[in-house]
């Protein structure tokens, strides 16, 4: 068995017949002459047989040879059209975008900036995957996706598009009820909804200016593999969550929840496109990359267009609220429990 054919051989056998010289084929391919020529000898030896007659003056071809410069010339030709049409496809946004989204941001941000994208680029289709589950994206063959989180170093190329806050939020009803955590420890003895699929793990980290930190592992009545299915409880008043902004901006600004422990800070991360490589990235993905980060670097609730902050209820309105709440106040899980258990909530400095 030969093997595959000898497309560089037949590619310079085809130029030299048609330059007549190999000296100035060689300048036309922008090889060496010794190259070309150890192409043509190496040819010759898997064919058996000579193609060129050679003086110091002059080139012919032999009969063996003519008949294979014709078909070589053939093969020659259609693989430079082979590469033209395909520079021709990578340079125009054109097939098909395999692209993964987080389910609620795709649901409420993604969605609908489609009909203006497929409007500017007729001739790409996109295939959106929506789930909240973190997809690999080479194993499964996806051409980009969208992430909210803290990139940590990998071999996908991510672009940040803007920041992605979250806030640990509940409904006032709730806070009426239950009373308002000072302090990031006193979430052990409270209703705290949770989500299946958070980067870090279930757990929320919080910063406060001076520099302490904790940890909560929230445990409470619901968990979740989808952030809105956590909506209908919180916003009943039945407990407390942490949501990302681009969900609570809303609720937030209609008054039908609010910021509890605003002077902590959670771990914060970005929305970021990410694609296996920037290398060679073709045309369509160029183009959705760049129209996200145009419809994207500073979406509606960062500008506050949809939904604005909504200030936590002040120390008075705190104080009155829990004054006639208190004797009826009932604390899940354990209400006389001042220090919660260290495996729940964890502090450092």
């Amino acid at each position: 068995m030969l093997g595959l054919p000898d497309f560089e051989g037949l590619a310079m056998v085809a130029k030299v017949a048609e330059e007549r010289s190999i000296a100035v084929a060689a300048r036309t391919l922008g090889v060496s002459v010794a190259t070309v020529s150890r192409a043509v000898t190496r040819l010759e030896e898997r064919l058996g047989g000579q193609l060129f007659n050679r003086t110091s003056r002059r080139l012919a071809l032999t009969d063996l040879g003519q008949r294979v410069a014709e078909q070589a010339a053939k093969v020659l030709w259609q693989a430079e059209e082979v590469e033209n049409e395909a520079r021709e496809l990578a340079s125009r946004p054109r097939g098909t975008v395999r692209l993964a989204v987080p389910m609620s941001f795709g649901l409420r941000w993604v969605a609908p900036l489609m009909p203006e994208f497929l409007r500017l680029y007729p001739d790409i289709s996109v295939d959106l995957h929506l789930s909240d589950a973190k997809v690999d994206l080479i194993g499964e063959g996806f051409d980009a996706a969208l992430r909210i989180a803290v990139m940590e170093d990998s071999s996908l190329i991510a672009r940040q598009l803007c920041p992605v806050a979250r806030h640990v939020v509940a409904a006032p009803a709730y806070l009426a009820r239950y009373g308002r955590p000072q302090h990031p420890s006193e979430l052990s003895v409270h209703h705290c909804l949770g989500y299946a699929f958070h980067a870090r793990g279930d757990v929320w980290r919080f910063q406060e200016p001076a520099g302490e930190a904790a940890t909560v592992t929230p445990t409470g009545p619901l968990r979740v593999t989808n952030v809105d299915a956590l909506l209908p409880t919180l916003l009943e008043g039945l407990g407390i969550a942490e949501l990302p902004e681009f969900i609570s901006a809303e609720h937030l600004a209609a008054g039908r929840l609010e910021i509890i422990l605003p002077e902590w800070r959670l771990t914060s991360g970005g929305l970021y496109f990410v694609t296996p490589s920037a290398r060679n990235r073709s045309a369509k993905v160029e183009a959705l990359a760049g129209f996200f980060a145009t419809r994207l670097s500073k979406p509606a609730w960062l500008r506050g267009d949809e939904a604005g902050p909504h200030p936590a209820t002040s120390g008075s309105q705190r104080d009155k609220t829990a004054g006639a709440t208190q004797a009826s106040r009932e604390l899940p899980a354990a209400e006389n429990n001042q220090h919660p258990p260290a495996s729940r909530a964890r502090k450092t400095r």
